[in-house]
């Protein structure tokens, strides 16, 4: 597998090391040992999820707080989506920026997001499978979530806002500046 890092430091785009013939494809998504080897990150995911979305869908931008954040490393199955991170760890040098990745089921393009990051996606095709592991199970009392439309942010989402299809929770997410709580650059979230 191939590792390329983005602006922000510690978000990851892994392109897996794909063998196609006349019979199709194969590739390793992923292998505990030579993540760590190649990320030098040291994280078990203990959960794996899968969604199923229509164009226009946006999900996000979510996390989990306190001992819940969640690190994911996130893939597409079927379709296409354009994946976010944002740095949402107070005190951070790129807290408020994002990393935003096509991932698509042509790419086969992975994002990892570390604890300490709001998530989101947006569905590009005519309808995506995406799937996600994470190191730390859900717990919805610790949800936290930020505004996806966010100005300060200023996330391009390929999706025009007439045509963004929000759950009810996510079209009230608040601001940035709004969120009660978020993280502190300065904690280890691994620790």
């Amino acid at each position: 597998m191939e590792v390329i890092k983005t602006d922000i430091e510690g978000v990851l785009i892994i392109e897996p090391k794909v063998f196609g013939d006349a019979r199709g494809y194969f590739f390793e998504s992923f292998n505990a040992a030579e993540f760590e080897a190649r990320t030098g990150i040291r994280t078990t995911f203990i959960q794996d999820n899968e969604s199923k979305s229509r164009y226009g869908v946006i999900r996000g931008l979510h996390f989990q707080k306190g001992r819940y954040a969640q690190s994911k490393l996130v893939r597409v199955v079927r379709g296409r989506v354009l994946d976010v991170a944002v740095d949402i760890r107070r005190g951070s040098p790129t807290f408020g920026r994002h990393v935003a990745v096509e991932l698509s089921e042509e790419n086969k393009r992975q994002l990892f997001i570390p604890r300490g990051f709001a998530h989101g996606f947006a569905v590009l095709s005519e309808e995506a499978v995406f799937q996600y592991k994470c190191d730390n199970p859900y717990a919805p009392q610790q949800e936290g979530a930020v505004a996806w439309n966010d100005p300060k942010i200023g996330i391009d989402w390929r999706i025009a806002a007439a045509d963004a299809i929000l759950s009810e929770k996510d079209s009230r997410n608040p601001k940035l500046d709004e969120a009660a709580e978020l993280f502190d650059y300065n904690i280890d979230y691994y620790a």
